[in-house]
């Protein structure tokens, strides 16, 4: 055995524990009981002190000082390593833990007060988990700014102050294409209805079939709010039904084949080494847009999907492909972030974004929270939020911990852009085959060119790699003002 097979070897083993607390988080948030938040608030805190106590091991230390790596994997692998290992010991054992058990029992409480529309029941421990989260920005930064810090968990390599300068330089377009839209004299109809959930259900399944999901790899469930969990070999989806929205349903779907798919895609060679997952959210978020939008939402795949949605409602409203087309792309003054049309989602992550970079820097308590989310929101949207559910209480994510996260999104609709007319150059019959109900021609670019990386290199060199230019978001608003400016008539 050399320094690096110890290395690998104990790595290896870190990683499948870090997968099973993952499972556990999976498991809370689909089919757990209700009623044993505390007891899986105290098996996620063990479940991280285990982990802690790995990820700072003296031992790796003395392996990474000595290991001679043997080839490029191997190299990143080190490097991989060496980053987690010094963020991991700048940050106390009681404070991971602490941060595990309190992250927990948050969740639990935002569900509740999400489904009672109570904020003030959540606040309190959203406090807490804000506290805990300033206290490990501090270890992390070490003197450098804190959201920076917590960013680069989500994001490597890449600053607070450049998301900002690129939302400010994204904003004005996006302003400008929805004023236009929203303004313009066709207004597309909206599918309206009633869509029995096991029939949206069996949709999905088919809608994630046509995407390339592996069923023998994953499953699909329902959770208040969707997302997907896992690597390597079992990497699982969730959804959400509406009866009265079925594109609800069906494209989180989509999106979380996106994400779910790229875990799966990634070289069986970097299973349990840090190369064998996503490499950032920003590149993770651009597979679930990619499969969500410019594939699942173009003309060429909802034209397919008008035809099956037909056949299994008995009947729409909408009368034909072209305005089912509309009708999938609409643009609404609505509430959700998870909802919304592809104008206005960047905008919900401008809103969050500033927000939490406040609440980090002690600019912004959450006594003032509500306030301060209505107040933006309704400048943002020129819409006042009608109820908590609809408005601070709506994501999962602040509740768990994930701050730095939410830019990541509107990251990944820039990289999604990018790729999207590299692979439109490079895959032809991309829209012959979504009008037949398969995506696997981009699906298979997708994975050759993004996919099967992993972590092999940093997030934007992955972009750069597979698209031959650096990350831009002029890609993403130019097909914006395109698809809208066609489908509205302007």
């Amino acid at each position: 055995m050399t320094v690096m097979d110890d290395l690998l070897a104990f790595q290896r083993r870190t990683e499948a524990l870090s997968s099973v607390a993952e499972r556990l988080g999976w498991d809370q948030e689909t089919v757990m009981p209700r009623g044993a938040t505390e007891q899986r608030s105290e098996e996620m805190a063990a479940m991280e002190d285990v982990l802690h106590e790995r990820r700072t091991d003296p031992r790796i230390g003395e392996w990474l000082a000595a290991a001679l790596p043997q080839n490029e994997a191997e190299s990143r692998i080190v490097e991989l390593i060496n980053r987690d290992f010094t963020r991991a010991c700048r940050i106390p054992a009681r404070l991971a833990t602490e941060l595990a058990r309190t992250t927990s029992l948050a969740q639990g409480v935002w569900a509740e007060a999400r489904a009672n529309d109570a904020p003030d029941d959540f606040l309190p421990v959203l406090d807490q988990v804000l506290s805990l989260k300033r206290e490990e920005a501090a270890a992390l930064a070490d003197g450098g700014d804190l959201y920076d810090a917590l960013l680069e968990d989500y994001e490597p390599e890449t600053t607070g102050a450049e998301i900002a300068a690129l939302f400010d330089a994204m904003r004005p377009r996006l302003v400008a294409l929805r004023e236009d839209v929203l303004g313009a004299e066709h207004q597309p109809e909206a599918l309206t209805g009633h869509f029995p959930q096991e029939t949206q259900l069996r949709l999905a399944r088919i809608c994630a079939s046509a995407f390339g999901y592996d069923w023998t790899r994953g499953r699909m469930d329902l959770a208040v709010h969707p997302f997907s969990s896992g690597r390597w070999q079992d990497s699982r989806i969730t959804t959400r039904v509406v009866e009265t929205d079925p594109f609800n349903c069906l494209y989180s779907t989509i999106h979380e084949v996106g994400h779910s798919s790229y875990e799966l895609g990634i070289d069986e060679d970097y299973a349990f080494t840090p190369l064998g997952r996503g490499v950032s959210m920003g590149v993770h978020e651009s597979q679930s847009r990619i499969y969500e939008n410019q594939m699942g939402r173009g003309r060429a795949f909802t034209g397919w999907l008008f035809s099956r949605m037909s056949d299994a409602f008995d009947g729409l409203n909408i009368s034909d492909p072209d305005s089912f087309h509309a009708a999938v792309n609409r643009v609404t003054s609505g509430y959700i972030r998870t909802e919304a049309d592809e104008i206005q989602y960047n905008l919900h992550i401008m809103l969050r974004f500033d927000l939490e970079r406040d609440l980090i820097a002690g600019k912004l308590d959450t006594d003032d929270l509500v306030e301060a989310w209505n107040a933006r929101f309704l400048r943002d949207f020129g819409v006042a939020v009608d109820r908590p559910a609809n408005g601070l209480l709506q994501d999962v994510h602040w509740s768990v911990g994930l701050f730095g996260y939410f830019p990541t999104y509107a990251l990944g609709n820039v990289y999604a852009g990018c790729l999207n007319r590299a692979m439109r150059d490079a895959v032809p019959d991309l829209d012959p085959g979504l009008a037949r109900g398969d995506a696997m021609p981009g699906v298979e670019w997708l994975r050759e060119n993004v996919q099967r990386h992993g972590g092999l290199m940093p997030p934007r060199s992955i972009i750069e790699e597979a698209t031959g230019a650096p990350a831009d978001p002029a890609p993403l608003l130019d097909y914006l003002e395109e698809k809208f400016t066609r489908i509205y008539g302007l």
